[in-house]
């Protein structure tokens, strides 16, 4: 998800209001017309194809990009969308969430990025709220590396499917990557519900990256898509 053709960051002269200028690349960020996040206020309640999580227990390796905490897991883990299916790369961490509700962020948001193999890519999200501790993400905080270039094994089995809700129904919208160069394209999934963290672990990954969260950006028209509940 990283393309470091061009510096960027998320304040300053490097921040996302100046990305699109950074390099022609990432023009996307400033002329795109579904662009990432977006704030979801309205949806349209639909019969959506079913999503399938076809997770693994893997070793995973965790790095620090310069941008975030990614995780990368060694074993062949996917999704499933109705017929299509995408391969999971990697997962990452925002604060604050990227993406909100009604003007309202949460404290955290976690992406799972997958890809097809017509290189398209669907990204899962998962809203982090503040309440109790929790011990999947635990285990990756134990070895958070705080400088860039830092890339650390975890040495244990781990499985992402164990940072999902229980309730897994989306919200579905054709969106972009969050960051540059900001291609779109992408297929957003976004858990309806949200996973507990404690305050102490926010603060932890804040440690690191305090904010590394891009505004939402203009709807544009899209259609935004509310899992009905199944029968």
């Amino acid at each position: 998800m990283q393309h470091d053709t061009a510096h960027w960051d998320y304040s300053g002269s490097t921040g996302p209001e100046h990305w699109g200028a950074l390099s022609r690349e990432f023009a996307p960020c400033k002329d795109g017309r579904a662009q990432s996040p977006i704030d979801f206020t309205t949806t349209e309640a639909a019969r959506l194809d079913p999503l399938t999580f076809n997770y693994q227990p893997c070793n995973p390796t965790i790095i620090n990009n310069g941008h975030t905490i990614q995780v990368d897991c060694t074993a062949p883990s996917s999704i499933s969308v109705g017929s299509d299916e995408y391969q999971l790369t990697q997962f990452h961490f925002h604060t604050p969430s990227e993406h909100s509700v009604n003007g309202q962020h949460t404290a955290m948001e976690l992406h799972l990025v997958h890809r097809d193999a017509n290189q398209r890519l669907a990204v899962v999200g998962v809203f982090f709220t503040v309440g109790a501790a929790n011990p999947t993400l635990e285990t990756l905080w134990q070895r958070l590396p705080a400088y860039e270039g830092a890339e650390r094994p975890l040495n244990v089995a781990f499985s992402p499917i164990d940072l999902l809700p229980a309730d897994r129904r989306t919200i579905r919208y054709d969106g972009s990557l969050t960051t540059p160069p900001c291609s779109e394209g992408v297929r957003w999934l976004m858990m309806m519900s949200p996973v507990e963290v404690s305050q102490a672990q926010v603060d932890r990954f804040r440690s690191i990256f305090a904010n590394n969260s891009r505004p939402t950006q203009p709807l544009n028209n899209r259609h935004v898509f509310q899992e009905a509940p199944h029968k």
